[in-house]
């Protein structure tokens, strides 16, 4: 298995070069954003061990350009960066998982190795359905190329909609998927939403299906 790891700590980076080797991986260091992104796109690597904050670009943006390109290969954020948003952020943007600094190798073994088992997975950078563009890691909506403004609930049970756009999804698994608790909302907070995204995205964005639920539109 062949890894590349982005790192701009050199004694860091030999010393996972060193482990991940003794482990029996091909191991490829870069030490900065613009080298490691072009590794990536094209050293044909089974995993990618990407640090945040690289010389030259950031690996926030690093991910970003990956998946913008259709480049599919795992990523595991390794950073200092340790705050809840630091992590959100970084799996918004297309990584596979994060683990902060300091780290087990063990642990990084082990998720390196459940990255390995999953393999490279395409994954929509943008969900589209028509004229409806909603880009998970910016949290923006378009329609038509226009921005739409939500609210975070609104945006919530959109993507999960098109997420879900092959098929009707009910009202009990929006409430379930959407919101905290389905036993503290009143089921009729859905027709309420969905209302509120027709207003936004037009009549025509949201199917109902009488009696079993909704989809978007095709």
């Amino acid at each position: 298995m062949r890894l590349l790891v982005i790192e701009d700590e050199t004694r860091l980076a030999l010393a996972l070069q060193r482990g991940l080797v003794a482990e029996g991986f091909v191991v490829d260091v870069r030490h900065d954003g613009p080298s490691g992104l072009q590794e990536a796109r094209f050293g044909g690597y089974d995993a990618v061990v990407l640090d945040i904050m690289l010389p030259g670009m950031s690996g926030y943006d690093v991910v970003r350009t990956l998946r913008a390109e259709q480049v599919w290969v795992p990523v595991l954020m390794l950073s200092a960066k340790d705050g809840e948003y630091d992590q959100a952020d970084g799996l918004d943007y297309g990584a596979d998982d994060y683990l902060t600094k300091p780290f087990s190798f063990v642990v990084l073994l082990a998720r390196l190795r459940a990255l390995l088992r999953r393999g490279a997975t395409a994954r929509e950078p943008v969900l589209t359905v028509g004229d409806i563009e909603l880009d998970p890691a910016l949290r923006e909506v378009r329609r038509a190329g226009e921005p739409v403004a939500l609210s975070p609930r609104e945006l919530t049970l959109l993507e999960y909609l098109l997420r879900h756009r092959d098929r009707v999804v009910g009202k009990v698994e929006l409430l379930d998927h959407v919101w905290d608790s389905a036993q503290d909302v009143d089921p009729n907070a859905v027709e309420v939403y969905v209302g509120y995204l027709r207003r936004k995205l037009g009549r025509d964005a949201i199917r109902t299906v009488r009696g079993a639920g909704y989809t978007v539109r095709r």
